[in-house]
């Protein structure tokens, strides 16, 4: 009996220990910022394109993907308690991050935590990336960074990506960027 507790006490300190070191990322130091872009996905054997707004400012998220002559196909907004898509017909869904929403709604997910800074030609802090390549400017080429890989193209001279190329979770998703403005701090 005496060993058997040990053994029970071993196996709930080891996985307390493995537990410490997966703690959710903090994303209230992302960068504040607006941007107006494109978005076209490849999940399996379907496709989806929009136009796509999105503010980040603050720990809250809103985006706003939109089709050809504007209307909006599906407004998605987050913060730290969570969730939320409107789809045109006006029903919402709920979920605890946009990730988890855009799986069970479209199918893929969006990697909106990455991104926050993969637009800006940066890896996402505290998650130091797989792998990283750099071009001859210094900046990021391509980077491997939690489940997802990520090709940056620049235009010439810029400091910050025109487009990403994502790829992971049997998705693909190129993200097109044409505004990105920075807010100060």
């Amino acid at each position: 009996m005496n060993s058997m507790f040990r053994c029970c006490a071993l196996l709930c300190a080891a996985l307390l220990s493995a537990c410490a070191g997966t703690a959710p990322r903090v994303i209230d130091h992302a960068p504040s910022f607006e941007l107006a872009g494109r978005v076209a996905v490849r999940y399996q054997e379907k496709g989806f394109s929009s136009s796509l707004r999105w503010k980040q400012a603050a720990g809250r998220d809103e985006i706003w993907l939109t089709a050809p002559l504007g209307q909006t196909i599906a407004y998605l907004e987050a913060n730290a308690d969570g969730a939320t898509i409107t789809g045109a017909d006006q029903r919402q869904y709920r979920a605890a991050s946009i990730e988890s929403l855009t799986k069970s709604a479209f199918g893929w997910r969006f990697p909106v935590d990455g991104m926050r800074y993969w637009v800006f030609g940066e890896a996402v802090p505290g998650a130091p990336p797989a792998a990283i390549e750099r071009d001859a400017a210094g900046r990021i080429a391509r980077l491997q960074q939690d489940d997802w890989q990520v090709v940056f193209n620049y235009a010439a001279d810029a400091k910050r990506p025109s487009r990403l190329d994502i790829a992971g979770n049997d998705a693909e998703i190129r993200l097109v960027v044409d505004s990105l403005v920075r807010e100060a701090p």
